[in-house]
């Protein structure tokens, strides 16, 4: 999973993918039915996505992967994390499992708050591949990845990670963060579920808000 930011990086915004998105959604509801989407009705809890400083480092990581896949659905996947140096937040090795490898960002070892969102891009990977759900263009895959994560109850956290000020520009994804506000707008509609109480990032609100507009529409 990308990242996109840093001191003086630029976030996109607006809706430049929403075809894609909508075709996402459409093709969960086709592989998936509605009666299998709303087997998703609640989402990933902030408790369970939580890992602060006093929590060791490699069973903290374990627990909040294991609470993603719980979320997902996925109750026979294990996956192992492991930390390294790379450009890259996270990337899973898809394999048929049951075991499945993610390696994280080094910097999550201490920036802690963000390891969530960036496994549950990856577990939304996992699931894609076992519902054997995929998109001919890669880079339309990754978008539905992103839409798939959200709009099953773990992709909110990828909105959360989203900050933006002076001194920090970062979006987890391949989403905007008005697209993932869009999603879980339409997720919110469906099952009666409102994640603006979660949000720790004003600007994840924010986005929320303006993607929400869109769906209402």
């Amino acid at each position: 999973m990308q990242e996109n930011g840093g001191p003086g990086g630029a976030v996109e915004h607006g809706f430049p993918h929403l075809a894609i998105v909508r075709a996402s959604i459409t093709a969960l509801f086709r592989r998936m039915s509605a009666d299998g989407i709303r087997a998703y009705a609640t989402s990933l809890s902030p408790a369970d996505a939580a890992f602060d400083a006093s929590d060791d480092l490699h069973l903290g990581a374990q627990r909040v992967a294991s609470a993603v896949v719980r979320a997902l659905r996925l109750p026979d996947a294990r996956m192992v994390v492991a930390f390294r140096p790379m450009e890259e937040a996270a990337a899973v090795e898809l394999t048929a499992g049951p075991e499945y490898f993610i390696e994280v960002n080094d910097r999550f070892r201490t920036h802690r708050r963000d390891l969530a969102a960036a496994l549950s891009h990856e577990v939304a990977h996992v699931l894609l591949h076992r519902l054997e759900l995929a998109f001919p263009d890669p880079a339309d895959n990754e978008i539905l990845t992103d839409t798939a994560a959200a709009y099953l109850g773990a992709g909110w956290l990828l909105l959360d990670a989203y900050r933006e000020d002076a001194l920090t520009h970062q979006r987890f994804g391949y989403l905007t963060p008005e697209e993932f506000g869009y999603v879980l707008a339409k997720r919110a509609a469906l099952l009666g579920e409102d994640p603006s109480p979660w949000f720790t990032s004003p600007q994840a609100y924010e986005a929320y808000v303006r993607g929400r507009a869109l769906a209402d529409r």
